[in-house]
């Protein structure tokens, strides 16, 4: 585990918030390390299955999961991204239900893994755990109704726009020519899964800033050309 992770690590959860393991404090991080154990799992390697009926819980150390859900319809939904410093599998942990969703690695991911009596045997000593618990909660709990706000208020090209440069914040790799590859393997499904849209409007916002030079794409591969043209668009300028 990285030297960032075991210290606090850089803010996960999105720009701008901090991560859960950044609201504890050292003696409650102390606290947990002993806990759980580190694992590594490689890309497409799933750290929780929807619908089973495991309780741990898991805190991101280095590396991106998706988080997904499968309607009984068999339609899949992108619900999040996590990285660095997130804690997930806390919904089982709190109901002692079955897990609510699939956790896939992205990128080779390592991670902190804590029973779940061990990580309540630690929340009774250190009440800041449960109060980090209880403000990502409500923070995610803003985040989605700000989302499911935006989509009904923001066009997409305005909400897709604004994704794309979270992510590049995040997770982007700058090129010698200013442009920002977005390091993380996503597809157009997924895309649309996190701006609530339909793959077809999202294939074809993305056809025609391809067309205007703002965004190269290729199989699970994209890169911002033109982040100035994107952030207008994000801002509610015309595209």
């Amino acid at each position: 585990m990285g030297a960032d992770f075991l210290t606090g690590g850089p803010p996960g959860g999105g720009p701008g918030r901090a991560s859960f393991w950044n609201l504890l404090d050292a003696p409650a991080r102390t606290a947990l390390r002993g806990a759980g154990r580190v694992t590594a799992y490689p890309a497409r390697e799933h750290l929780l299955r929807q619908h089973d009926l495991t309780d741990h819980l898991i805190v991101i150390g280095d590396g991106c999961v998706k988080v997904t859900s499968v309607s009984a319809a068999g339609y899949q939904a992108v619900l999040a991204l996590r990285g660095p410093g997130d804690l997930i599998g806390e919904q089982a942990w709190l109901d002692r239900g079955p897990r609510s969703a699939t956790v896939t690695a992205l990128t080779p991911v390592r991670a902190l893994v804590i029973p779940a009596d061990l990580f309540r045997a630690a929340a009774r000593d250190h009440p800041v755990i449960t109060g980090a618990v209880h403000r990502m909660l409500s923070a995610r709990l803003r985040d989605a109704d700000r989302h499911r706000t935006a989509a009904g208020a923001d066009p997409l090209a305005s909400r897709l726009a604004g994704l794309l440069l979270d992510l590049a914040a995040v997770h982007g790799r700058r090129h010698a020519s200013g442009a920002v590859e977005i390091a993380l393997p996503l597809s157009q499904d997924d895309i649309a899964g996190l701006v609530l849209g339909s793959r077809r409007t999202v294939s074809r916002v993305l056809e025609q800033w391809r067309a205007d030079g703002w965004v190269s794409t290729g199989r699970t591969r994209l890169v911002l050309d033109n982040p100035d043209a994107l952030k207008r668009i994000s801002e509610g300028g015309a595209g």
